[in-house]
């Protein structure tokens, strides 16, 4: 269904209708709020919270939505610094447990995989948080950078910047 007509939907009914209409807007967007949320909190239970309060915050909002943007968009902003307030709460995660995904035959390659995999995890997650963002956009998602732009409400340019930064950043952590 169009954003349009799901945003006059959940306007014009009321009671059970909007209720209707405003799951329909979770079930469509609910998995990439999900994904980015995690990706940015960096942590399941944190991003499950962030994931509620980003719905709770696009329900109270959806009437002042002006359609400037695309709905799935402007729910993505809501996301992005709902996620950021969250992690921001919270000191970040100093050893997150990543599993190596493709399966290794070798007992010390698996080992080592894992290695390298918490290795990027954490630095990750020693990125600051506007870094993290851009990252778990571009890379995670594939979003262009004018997408990108858009979600965060800043000019393009902060986003290569950004994202220039972060490629260093973990670059540096890495080697």
């Amino acid at each position: 269904m169009d954003d349009t007509l799901l945003v006059q939907r959940f306007l014009g009914a009321g009671g059970r209708d909007r209720d209707a209409a405003f799951e329909d807007i979770f079930s469509i967007h609910h998995r990439r709020v999900s994904g980015i949320c995690e990706r940015i909190c960096g942590n399941r239970a944190l991003a499950e919270d962030a994931v509620q309060e980003t719905f709770l915050e696009v329900f109270k909002a959806l009437p002042a939505f002006r359609g400037e943007s695309r709905l799935g968009t402007w729910i993505y902003r809501v996301a992005v610094r709902t996620a950021l307030r969250s992690r921001a709460r919270l000191p970040p995660v100093a050893d997150a447990v990543v599993e190596a995904r493709a399966p290794l035959t070798h007992p010390d390659a698996a080992l080592a995989a894992r290695a390298e995999a918490r290795a990027v995890q954490a630095a990750l997650a020693s990125l600051p948080a506007e870094q993290s963002a851009v990252v778990a956009l571009f890379a995670d998602d594939g979003l262009s950078h004018g997408e990108i732009a858009a979600i965060l409400g800043i000019p393009e340019g902060t986003v290569w910047s950004r994202l220039h930064k972060a490629r260093k950043a973990l670059a540096a952590a890495i080697a």
